[in-house]
């Protein structure tokens, strides 16, 4: 199993309810910051490129 580098949001203030996000070589991973060995979802990074891209579209025209 390799050893990923887990990283939260820097907007999760203190941390004790968000997601954590992860590289690996095959998908972008995501986990409960609460349950870190809990299930992962696993997003190919096409997927998770056209969601960060729809995400930050939706929050400018939100603001």
């Amino acid at each position: 199993m390799q050893n990923l580098d887990w990283q939260k949001s820097t907007h999760s203030g203190d941390g004790s309810n968000c997601v954590e996000i992860a590289s690996s070589p095959d998908a972008i991973l995501v986990r409960d910051s609460k349950a870190p060995t809990g299930s992962r979802l696993a997003f190919p990074r096409t997927v998770w490129t056209a969601f960060l891209h729809h995400a930050s579209e939706s929050r400018v025209a939100c603001d």
